[in-house]
């Protein structure tokens, strides 16, 4: 996710000033970042066998490509910065555009049932999680003083999803631009790490792969990342871990009307409020905030499971409903590259200039907390009160 934003409608916040844009810059953009990809594809196909006779051989093997790609997104993010064209290309670093692409069309390779399975435990975790990490995160920030809109901002880019739920509650609480931007800088800087951090520490624990995924769906504040990591520790957990995130997801617009109103009635105190008209506009909010993609993700997931189950021998080794799944999952990985490679290109080393210490470090405080809680939760509700659901 950009760390540049969009206009938040619903507040009036606007994104961080940009280098003017072109359609030019943009196809010029989007051009090397699927030039980029191709590369990916490349090195994650060729480097095993290039390298088979060397040190690095065996690890090569275990390197999937999201690494190749972000790895690839940073260096040229460098390039193009110091030759001051990066902002003028930026147009076509899409990364939010080409993750909601891509998990519309992972959509299609897990069954509904998959889906319907988690979505008891994923509701529950994500109430939890979203209600513990937001609590500490907005105590925290205010034990150390920071003010009402930083704190509103901080609590639901580290409870919810990152820079979305930033961008939600700040159109929400009236944030100013320059809060919105440090917070999107220090959503990527810890982002980033978690991608290869979590994969790593769910081997090192023995987690199963519905673990994994729900610690890594419900942890990780971006949805690109949260697909990175997916993608890192294997397809099954990739799978596990999008569903997870994406019901979690889902409860954007409700925050941000329990902030507007929160906000509105209690912090910045207008006359005249009209509780009963505030709680009744916000419900149109929820619908605005709410990510469309997840019903493109159910919707395919819906499609192709009854198709399945339709025409069985369709779904088997060479039939036309199989060799279309195997298409999407060509396609889902093609998506998945241009959005990893725009992870690196996207990511503005300046966002945290002004941030100063006290918000990077309720920032550090609240993923320890969203760390620990987030494996608590999956732990127990994905390995022992539902596991045998998934066994």
């Amino acid at each position: 996710m950009p760390a540049q934003t969009k206009q938040a409608e619903a507040g009036g916040v606007e994104a961080p000033a940009e280098a003017p844009r072109s359609a030019l810059g943009t196809v010029a953009g989007l051009a090397i970042t699927v030039l980029l990809a191709i590369v990916v594809s490349v090195l994650t196909s060729r480097v095993p066998d290039w390298t088979a006779d060397t040190w690095f051989g065996p690890i090569a093997k275990s390197v999937e490509f999201p690494v190749y790609a972000i790895a690839l997104g940073f260096a040229f993010n460098g390039i193009l910065s110091a030759l001051g064209v990066r902002d003028r290309l930026s147009g076509g670093f899409r990364t939010e555009f080409f993750i909601k692409i891509g998990l519309v069309l992972l959509g299609a390779t897990v069954n509904i049932s998959v889906i319907l399975e988690m979505g008891l435990p994923a509701i529950i975790q994500a109430l939890l999680l979203i209600t513990t990490v937001f609590l500490f995160t907005w105590w925290f920030a205010g034990i150390i003083g920071l003010a009402p809109h930083l704190r509103a901002l901080l609590a639901s880019a580290l409870s919810i999803c990152g820079v979305s739920a930033a961008v939600a509650a700040a159109g929400a609480v009236h944030a100013k631009k320059e809060q919105l931007a440090y917070v999107a800088g220090l959503v990527i800087v810890f982002a980033l790490p978690a991608i290869f951090l979590l994969p790593w520490l769910a081997q090192v624990l023995g987690l199963s792969p519905v673990v994994t995924g729900a610690w890594i769906g419900g942890n990780i504040d971006t949805t690109a990342a949260v697909t990175a990591a997916g993608a890192v520790a294997g397809e099954e957990v990739l799978e596990y871990a999008s569903i997870v995130k994406m019901i979690q997801n889902a409860l954007i617009g409700f925050v941000a009307v329990a902030l507007s109103i929160y906000f509105t009635l209690k912090v910045d105190r207008p006359a005249n409020v009209d509780v009963k008209s505030v709680a009744r506009s916000g419900w149109g909010q929820v619908w605005e905030r709410f990510p469309k993609f997840v019903i493109g993700f159910v919707l395919a997931s819906i499609i192709v499971s009854v198709l399945a189950s339709l025409f069985p021998e369709a779904n088997a080794d060479g039939g036309w409903l199989a060799a279309g799944v195997d298409a999407a999952k060509s396609l889902q990985t093609l998506f998945f590259t241009l959005a990893f490679v725009s992870i690196g290109l996207e990511f503005r080393f300046g966002a945290l200039k002004e941030a100063g210490w006290k918000p990077v470090l309720v920032f550090f405080a609240g993923t320890i907390v969203n760390l620990l809680a987030g494996l608590l939760f999956a732990q127990a509700l994905f390995g022992w009160i539902f596991g045998d659901s998934f066994a």
